[in-house]
């Protein structure tokens, strides 16, 4: 039996209420579909003359498309019987289209997810796999096409994330950029044409909001320093923060890889877990202290300096990444009584350590040397972090104008 392809609307709403645009390819009584990549309400449809009625703000312009689609997919079927290939439904569609064109949202989300475990970049594997999580929540179903991610799907989610999970903007934002991301693949792969593409423009643009970074002060960590009444739990979580701070505010993952052997001649040698960079520091006096707290616990050269990780398989990338992730809970659960005893309103985790150096740094260092402590690529990046630290000039305007 000769195959054949009809246009259609299905039957099979979306979760706004319209019904996708299709082309059913049909043999020995057997259909598959293959989605236009648009949707109208079920009014729009002509049942009689199988198009778009012309009510419809694009009749024309979705027709013209449909009749092009059909136009190729018969070109193809006669093809196929040409060369006498007796195939099904679903083999002719994917002879047609190919495997990958009619991929879902969250098959390349799978994907994604795949690359991530596999390059052993679990912190964000952890952050992206919550993320395609709400929307699997919102969609509630699997079946996702890249076409119907439009600018209105996306402003109803964002309104969802905010009233049903309470996530900042910040959080949200995170989200769009993954979503982003996937969809560029998608048309990068042929599964979406550009024209859809629902981001930039006048359409969903990802700005996040300014965050409200606050770092202690010089007598406020002189205050940790001096407390004398702590718990050797709180004395290690103390050590670890104040190192921290002693090194720009070197993230929490690298202080804890820290090894005796990235020590050499009075210098902190060791290799940025985030960007792999190279870094070389000189150690203050302060960060010498703390490691003649810890040297009777060096068992070798290659030991760690702080004890986190000594029992860690590292050759499990999963074993390593969970103990990193259970300190850093430990050390911030140890810094709210810290706080307490130091009188210490602020917030204190171990991420301050990286604010409280910007806060007593504020516009005393240059800004190309910060690039530097810091570690960071790009200057903007630098200028933008320190830029929530300095205020002497807006304070003295605001003085000038007021008192008198």
């Amino acid at each position: 039996m000769s195959s054949k392809a009809k246009i259609v609307l299905r039957k099979k709403p979306n979760k706004e209420g319209l019904y996708p645009l299709a082309i059913r390819i049909t043999k020995n009584r057997r259909s598959t579909f293959q989605y236009i990549g648009h949707y109208i309400e079920l009014e729009e449809w002509d049942r009689r003359n199988f198009n778009v009625k012309k009510s419809h703000p694009n009749s024309e312009y979705l027709n013209s498309l449909m009749t092009t689609q059909l136009s190729e997919v018969n070109k193809a079927l006669i093809s196929l019987q040409y060369e006498h290939k007796d195939a099904s439904a679903n083999q002719i569609k994917k002879d047609i289209y190919h495997s990958d064109s009619n991929a879902t949202f969250f098959e390349l989300a799978e994907e994604h997810l795949k690359d991530l475990e596999s390059s052993e970049k679990l912190n964000r594997l952890s952050c992206d796999k919550a993320w395609i999580g709400y929307i699997l929540k919102f969609y509630k179903s699997k079946h996702l096409t890249f076409q119907e991610i439009d600018e209105r799907f996306l402003k109803k989610f964002m309104i969802y994330l905010k009233a049903s999970h309470k996530l900042s903007e910040t959080s949200i934002m995170n989200i769009m950029i993954l979503i982003r991301l996937l969809y560029n693949r998608a048309i990068k792969q042929k599964i979406v044409i550009r024209d859809l593409y629902p981001f930039g423009g006048d359409q969903i643009r990802i700005k996040f909001p300014q965050s409200n970074k606050i770092g202690l002060n010089v007598k406020e960590i002189q205050n940790i320093e001096r407390l004398n009444n702590l718990t050797s739990v709180e004395v290690h979580t103390r050590n670890v923060w104040l190192f921290s701070f002693n090194f720009a505010g070197m993230r929490v993952s690298d202080v804890i890889k820290i090894r005796w052997s990235d020590i050499n001649d009075n210098r902190l040698q060791y290799r940025m877990h985030k960007n792999s960079k190279l870094i070389s520091m000189k150690i203050p006096v302060k960060a010498l202290k703390i490691l003649d707290f810890y040297k009777n616990d060096k068992i070798y050269n290659n030991d760690f300096l702080f004890p986190e990780l000594k029992k860690a398989d590292l050759n499990d990338a999963k074993d390593v990444f969970k103990k990193l992730k259970t300190a850093n809970r430990k050390f911030n659960t140890n810094l709210k009584s810290i706080a307490k005893k130091a009188n210490i309103t602020k917030k204190l985790t171990m991420h301050i350590a990286r604010h409280s150096f910007g806060n007593i740094a504020g516009d005393t260092v240059h800004p190309l040397m910060l690039q530097k402590l810091y570690r960071h690529s790009d200057l903007k990046t630098t200028l933008n972090y320190q830029a929530n630290f300095i205020h002497k000039d807006a304070d003295d305007a605001l003085d000038s104008v007021t008192n008198f």
